[in-house]
């Protein structure tokens, strides 16, 4: 097997089970040296401990950090640690996240502002560690873990799926940035049977979910030709790939009438044909404008 990570330097956070322990032990396969992060991983014979003996007993290079991600701080230490070891962070994959579903009546406040704090400051924190040493190294390779719950909705998930969402927003604008500094960032939406899906899906579905049939998927958005700005759906050895698009649409003149134009046009306004996947937000500005007769801008640079 080609060792196409050789020496690269890898974060994966939640590592300790299920996807984030997948994922650390194949990026190890391909050659990466790889932090297992997760909380309480310092503890003698901790999940996360025994993934670094896994990497560690296979030739690999591995270290445990238990820092928590909700904690900026903590979040440091453990970049700086890595980086005074290994000498650079090459690869950062978002991955810790935790449940707390209820419907949307019964769902706490606290319970909603939890989740939206691990997923999406957690990956900010994150993020926001390793950013300035992949710029200044000119290269990096940023994963979100994003859902078919925020894609796509899910009932008794509006917290779950409000952050799994935003990570895509999030994706969308730091791959921008991070383009010319040599940072490709992107999502994965993966379908696996871990602790976070244990009682949601029936055993005899969930045995086809083993999370390491995801991570191969993740080697591909981490490696040197990585795409960016890709949303990968992964699951039982199945990968797709979803898009934020924008339909060709309608435009209706001022007037009185104008709400009940729309109103009467809606579903030509869904109409997928010829839809596009816009290259920034800008799009959406250049599309009204040129549908409206107006000058727009041929290029409108952030």
């Amino acid at each position: 097997m080609s060792k196409i990570l050789q020496n690269k330097v890898a974060i994966v956070t939640g590592a300790g089970g299920g996807l984030g322990r997948s994922h650390a032990l194949e990026l190890a396969r391909h050659g990466a040296r790889v932090v297992v992060n997760d909380l309480g991983a310092e503890r003698k014979d901790s999940p996360a401990q025994r993934v670094v003996a896994e990497i560690l007993q296979a030739g690999g290079e591995a270290m445990v950090d238990g820092a928590d991600v909700t904690k900026p701080e903590q979040v440091q230490s453990m970049v700086d640690k890595a980086a005074g070891v290994w000498g650079r962070i090459d690869i950062l994959v978002n991955n810790a996240g935790i449940l707390r579903d209820k419907s949307f009546a019964k769902m706490s406040l606290e319970d909603f502002r939890l989740v939206m704090e691990v997923h999406v400051m957690g990956a900010v924190h994150c993020t926001r560690a390793v950013w300035g040493l992949m710029r200044a190294q000119d290269y990096g390779r940023i994963v979100m873990t994003t859902s078919s719950s925020g894609l796509y909705g899910n009932f008794g998930q509006a917290n779950y799926g409000a952050a799994k969402m935003a990570l895509v927003g999030l994706m969308q604008t730091l791959a921008l940035e991070g383009e010319r500094h040599g940072i490709r960032v992107n999502c994965l939406a993966p379908s696996a049977a871990t602790g976070m899906t244990h009682g949601v899906l029936p055993q005899d579905a969930l045995s086809g979910l083993a999370p390491e049939r995801v991570s191969p998927g993740l080697v591909a958005l981490v490696a040197d030709d990585a795409p960016t700005r890709m949303i990968l759906l992964a699951g039982a050895g199945s990968f797709e790939s979803a898009h934020i698009t924008m339909t060709q649409g309608i435009h209706v003149d001022e007037g009185p009438d104008a709400a009940q134009v729309v109103r009467s046009k809606l579903q030509q306004v869904q109409s997928r044909a010829q839809e596009t996947v816009p290259a920034s937000g800008w799009e959406q500005y250049r599309h009204e404008l040129v549908k409206a007769g107006l000058q727009a801008e041929t290029a409108i640079q952030s």
